[in-house]
């Protein structure tokens, strides 16, 4: 195991029942923070293609330069 998970552990360990809650609610908001922003990479990355259709023509051009 990591040393700074080890340590962390051995701080949870001393917690009142109400700080661990609030602790695994703070951990579960991280992890879905984490999932929010790969989601809003994932579909950004997905829609370049569809929108390169778009964006990618000689009218539009002159905005390229911006």
């Amino acid at each position: 195991m990591h040393p700074q998970v080890q340590h962390v552990l051995e701080k949870i360990e001393h917690l009142s029942p109400d700080r661990l809650a609030e602790v695994e609610d703070f951990i579960d908001f991280l992890q879905q923070r984490d999932q929010d922003k790969r989601l809003r990479r994932d579909f950004s990355g997905a829609s370049e293609t569809a929108f390169a259709k778009i964006w990618d023509n000689d009218d539009d051009a002159i905005y390229d330069t911006l």
